[in-house]
């Protein structure tokens, strides 16, 4: 099989006007393909440069993990001079992607009708908190979009508060749509020759995301939920604990020796039940009656995953894994922090990688979860501020050397 040379993005080049998480997800995603993304900042930089430091005068993690395989450019885009060299970078791009407040870009001077006169093939996105509608000036933080978007209300226990997820569906999930969109935008482009707008809401992809709780609310009408702990009833979805959701049961089931991540998550599909019922030491449960089929067990779901778990409990939860896959029975182990980030496996498949950093040393990042196999991806280090400034103002703006050293003077880069 001929292997194609180059990155699916090679020759696309993305002006990286995004900071904190949402924006600098996404585009750290199309420079993982291959993109050319050139991060301009403010002289001061992107705020996560300085925040949740861990060691003192570098980059912290916060802003390294979201920010690799990226070129960096000051700018300070309140003069007239770096109005005019932004509208220059509009021009040589083909991915234009902030996520500042509603009407910053605009009160820039760059509203989506001069971005269209400057360069009409530029793909514009942005990311916001909300749509249009009461809440578009709204601040939106990560866990607000949760709490906005119809995660919260369906997290945690049933008789206890909302709870956030760890995962950052907020931002990093916001992210994730907008590479899609941008993808799409560029692939229309090579047929009508024209850039177009992209706009995703933090709360839209949160509430994508909880469409299967949206699914569950409209099914209320016609029944209780018998999916869920207590089969609820009611005009608004509970929360659900550690339960499915979905067309199987399942349950986290606590193993010895009784840790905080001593769990392995079982779903009970109907061949699971007999091989279950002899793992637990109850191979009578498989034929009787009130057990034996799933319709027969969905009315005391809790008491069957209590059965489990006395089994579960007197195993370590790695001999828990391996005797429910020797049966075929679906199951994952809680996988703590410190577990995903010592495990070869996923340092082998590239997910857990390290990185050289010039000031920071090696530091450890999540690699890319995209897996094209005529476009490979190597992890490179987040820039430092200003690191490309004379490579791209001077060597691809042709500006002189003079003018770069009077820019900085004058506090424009």
């Amino acid at each position: 099989m001929t292997r194609v040379s180059g990155k699916a993005l090679d020759g696309v080049r993305v002006l990286d006007m995004t900071h904190v998480q949402s924006g600098p997800s996404a585009t750290q995603l199309l420079a993982w393909l291959g993109a050319d993304v050139v991060k301009l900042e403010a002289p001061g930089g992107d705020i996560t440069r300085r925040q949740l430091r861990d060691l003192p005068d570098v980059d912290s993690l916060y802003f390294t993990m979201l920010n690799c395989n990226k070129r960096s450019i000051t700018l300070n885009t309140k003069t007239e001079r770096g109005k005019e060299l932004l509208a220059e970078l509009i021009r040589r791009s083909d991915v234009l992607v902030e996520n500042f407040g509603p009407g910053a870009i605009d009160r820039m001077g760059f509203t989506w009708e001069r971005i269209q006169e400057l360069n009409p093939r530029l793909v514009y996105a942005s990311i916001k908190g909300f749509g249009d509608g009461p809440y578009t000036t709204y601040k939106a933080y990560e866990v607000i979009a949760q709490a906005m978007g119809g995660s919260m209300a369906t997290t945690g226990e049933a008789d206890g508060p909302p709870m956030a997820t760890g995962a950052q569906i907020g931002d990093s999930g916001s992210g994730v749509h907008t590479v899609a969109g941008i993808l799409a935008a560029l692939y229309q482009r090579e047929r009508t020759g024209r850039g177009q707008r992209v706009r995703v809401a933090m709360q839209h992809a949160v509430l994508n995301l909880c469409r299967v709780k949206l699914r569950d609310h409209q099914r209320l009408s016609h029944g209780p939920l018998s999916e869920y702990p207590d089969a609820p009833r009611g005009d608004e979805v509970p929360r659900s604990g550690n339960a499915s959701g979905g067309g199987q049961p399942g349950w986290a089931v606590r193993c010895a020796p009784g840790g905080p991540n001593d769990y392995v998550y079982v779903i009970v599909q109907p061949a699971s039940w007999v091989p279950l019922c002899s793992l637990m030491g109850r191979p009578e449960l498989a034929e009787a009656p009130e057990w034996a089929t799933p319709e027969a067990r969905l009315p005391k779901l809790d008491k069957m995953f209590r059965m489990i778990e006395e089994w579960s409990y007197r195993l370590p939860k790695w001999e828990v894994l391996a005797a429910l896959n020797a049966h075929n029975i679906p199951c994952g182990p809680i996988l703590s922090t410190k577990e995903l980030i010592e495990d070869a496996s996923l340092a082998d498949d590239g997910m857990i990688v390290e990185v050289e950093h010039p000031t920071r040393g090696r530091f450890t990042t999540v690699g890319s979860p995209l897996k094209l196999s005529d476009s490979p991806v190597e992890i490179t280090s987040s820039p430092l501020l200003g690191e490309h400034n004379e490579e791209v103002f001077t060597g691809e703006l042709g500006l002189p050397e003079g003018e770069l050293a009077a820019l900085r003077t004058e506090g424009v880069i």
